[in-house]
């Protein structure tokens, strides 16, 4: 009896000298560090990230779809959509697809730097066009776009989505007609467009857009027009009439 009062008495003692320890013990630790917060992306990170990248576009092919066929007329046709190949800072090619009363048809056009030709159809010749009669400015169309990211208005990232099996950051934003002069020539001033991009995750290139609203006068309010970036900085053949393969 005597040993186990001895022990009841001591045992309080002893707790209280294993908390002191671990007491001290805790104060002379380092903190656990705490890891540094990565900054919040933002739409100007984005936007100028992508500036950059456009800039340096050398080659690129490129399809400008009318989803809704309702855009202004085209040689007094329906056009559907267009794709092509572009080599900075002064070349492209591309072939323009029309519905028209007949059927399909299809109008080629290509420049290299100050020469321009178009024809009406695969196998007429071409004809000589003047640079400034060209519907479309897609020779310069990484430095275009380039330009165009710091006219968007309004910029807001509205989330992540998968393109074409990329993973993009989408932007909606906002810009008048005007602003898309230096892309589609001649375009009627005073509409608003209702702009949105995808851009590559990692990179920040951009990867497609759309433009929702009236480029033209005659295009019917819910005109949308889609614009895709692919193969960007690959190798590409584009010659004048004479020396292209097929011409």
């Amino acid at each position: 009896m005597e040993l186990s009062g001895l022990l009841r008495r001591r045992l309080p003692t002893a707790l209280a000298a294993v908390g002191l320890v671990i007491l001290v013990a805790s104060c002379g630790a380092d903190p656990t560090p705490t890891a540094t917060p990565t900054p919040a992306l933002t739409t100007n990170d984005v936007l100028t990230a992508a500036s950059n990248e456009l800039a340096a576009v050398s080659t690129t092919r490129f399809q400008m779809i009318d989803e809704t066929e309702s855009g202004a007329k085209f040689f007094e046709m329906t056009l559907r959509d267009l794709e092509g190949v572009v080599e900075t800072p002064a070349s492209f090619r591309m072939v323009v697809r029309l519905i028209s009363t007949l059927g399909f048809t299809e109008v080629e056009m290509l420049a290299v730097g100050e020469s321009a030709y178009i024809k009406f159809s695969a196998d007429a010749p071409w004809i000589p066009l003047p640079l400034e009669q060209v519907p479309f400015n897609f020779g310069g169309i990484g430095v275009t776009l380039s330009d165009l990211m710091s006219e968007i208005g309004n910029p807001v990232i509205t989330g992540r989505e998968t393109v074409e099996g990329v993973r993009t950051i989408r932007i909606d934003g906002d810009v008048m007609s005007e602003d898309m002069g230096d892309l589609i020539t001649s375009v009627d001033p005073g509409h608003p467009i209702a702009l949105t991009l995808w851009f590559d995750e990692t990179e920040h290139m951009l990867r497609q857009f759309r433009m929702d609203g009236q480029l033209f006068d005659d295009d019917g309010p819910e005109t949308t027009r889609l614009v895709v970036l692919t193969d960007i900085n690959q190798p590409v053949d584009i010659q004048l009439p004479g020396s292209a393969s097929g011409s």
